[in-house]
């Protein structure tokens, strides 16, 4: 799945859309996630995109009277195309602006979103749940610890539940936690606020590492321009199953939590 890395390089590579005016609303398939709304054409046909803006993995495409979001799902992809060509088969979405540029979502899984959220789109279902931005001021070290001092759930899952911080998936929840040096079992409320300092300092950092890579090639991610990702090439233990550690030449190891695959070095980061 596309994480906060690959959705916000999705992001900036749509910027020259923004004060475009939609010429055209395209549906091919409605059936997404959640069904796209088919009243989609009367709200844009004719408005003006204002702003591209990210919240969590969520775009949010601002017109003057409300807020359109998409979202990438698992294998979807949102490309940019200089002029109007042939769909193929899992292209379900356009919109086509009166430039001749249209925005095309790619989704073969199905499970990306288009949604309208209107005016007062910070209340909507999907967003208004969602704790801060993991690189802003707002995540600190001491907002970590008194957040999850009653969690004994284990730190690499809690770290990725959307309602504490938002955008730390799978990959860069086993990358900063090997940069702290914690072990991704260990139970939430153990790190002290020294523990929380560090690991939220590494997060921002391997965000902020990834964002200028350009995201990773996670499967089929590319940009919008239909280029790959690049941070893949600095993993420290994430698909390293087996491979020496680039600290201190052991082993990374492979566990499964919350059902996803957790990558780790048992030396570098032992309970």
């Amino acid at each position: 799945m596309p994480e906060l890395p690959e959705v916000e390089t999705t992001r900036l590579g749509l910027l020259s859309l923004v004060e475009q005016t939609v010429a055209q609303v395209v549906i091919r398939n409605p059936s997404l996630r959640w069904p796209i709304p088919d009243n989609l054409a009367d709200l844009l046909q004719g408005q003006t995109l204002r702003a591209l803006t990210r919240r969590a993995k969520y775009i949010l495409a601002h017109f003057d009277h409300g807020v359109l979001l998409l979202h990438l799902g698992m294998s979807g992809r949102i490309c940019l195309l200089a002029k109007n060509e042939t769909a193929q088969k899992h292209d379900h979405f356009d919109l086509v602006f009166t430039d001749g540029q249209v925005l095309r979502l790619r989704d073969p899984r199905r499970f990306g979103a288009v949604l309208w959220a209107g005016e007062h789109y910070t209340q909507h279902k999907l967003l208004s749940v969602l704790g801060p931005e993991p690189l802003d001021d707002a995540f600190t070290g001491a907002y970590l610890q008194q957040h999850i001092r009653t969690r004994t759930a284990a730190i690499k899952t809690t770290i990725m539940d959307g309602h504490l911080v938002v955008g730390v998936g799978n990959i860069y929840a086993s990358e900063s936690l090997f940069r702290a040096r914690i072990n991704p079992a260990t139970p939430a409320n153990k790190l002290n606020l020294r523990q929380c300092e560090t690991l939220v300092a590494e997060i921002k950092a391997t965000l902020s590492d990834a964002l200028k890579a350009g995201g990773s090639s996670l499967r089929d991610f590319f940009g919008t321009d239909g280029n790959p990702g690049y941070f893949q090439q600095q993993y420290f233990v994430y698909g390293r199953t087996g491979e020496p550690c680039r600290v201190c030449g052991k082993h990374i190891l492979n566990i499964k939590q919350g059902q996803r695959s957790t990558f780790y070095c048992g030396v570098c980061q032992k309970l």
